[in-house]
């Protein structure tokens, strides 16, 4: 029994048993903090692959914002940062819905256009997903759902292919573009194509 001293009295007393509360869960995610050497060039990536505003910024931090959020991504610079080496636990990667294949697929095209193109593509199952480098590593996924639902999604991960495959089909990123500005049936584009089996050895665990 935990016990506390009446400031009247020397003899501990009982003290009151508190109610236990309920868990409760985060609203939401609300931003991802990046410590870099890079400043100026890691503003300018992020600006332009999230198409994201400044929404504060000195030089030294940096506040980023897209949507209704005051920032999702903030920079941090400190001078004489070493690159992150390979083969370390962390943080794999961030990743960002899109609302449609057409808006990644034209997220794509831009990036494309400004020399920023992605170092892996692959079709999770329930996602169809780019993944960016930025300048100093960090993996970006920008992704679409492919399933209507959550429960369609997480139902995938009970099948023989996701037992089988749990990391998903790589594709060439022009070859989707050119399918669906071809006018290919989103559906078709969407799927996950049959495979053999792929485990995490097979992908960069950077």
């Amino acid at each position: 029994m935990n016990k506390v001293i009446d400031p009247d009295r020397t003899a501990p007393v009982a003290a009151p048993s508190a109610a236990v509360a309920p868990a409760i869960s985060p609203v939401r995610l609300a931003h991802v903090v990046l410590r870099t050497s890079k400043f100026d060039e890691l503003l300018r990536w992020y600006r332009s692959v999230l198409c994201a505003d400044v929404a504060f910024s000195n030089g030294h931090i940096a506040f980023l914002a897209y949507d209704d959020e005051h920032h999702r991504i903030a920079l941090i610079q400190v001078p004489g940062l070493q690159a992150q080496p390979a083969g370390i636990c962390g943080v794999h990667h961030i990743a960002f819905t899109y609302a449609s294949l057409g808006d990644l697929v034209a997220t794509y095209e831009r990036l494309e256009g400004l020399g920023i193109r992605p170092v892996w593509c692959v079709n999770h199952g329930p996602t169809t997903s780019m993944y960016y480098a930025d300048p100093d590593g960090n993996q970006v996924e920008l992704q679409i759902d492919n399933c209507a639902t959550v429960e369609e999604a997480g139902a995938f991960f009970f099948t023989p292919a996701f037992e089988s495959n749990p990391i998903g089909v790589d594709f060439d990123p022009a070859d989707l573009a050119r399918r669906f500005r071809a006018g290919e049936d989103e559906a078709a584009i969407k799927q996950r194509p049959p495979s053999g089996p792929r485990g995490v050895d097979g992908i960069n665990l950077r």
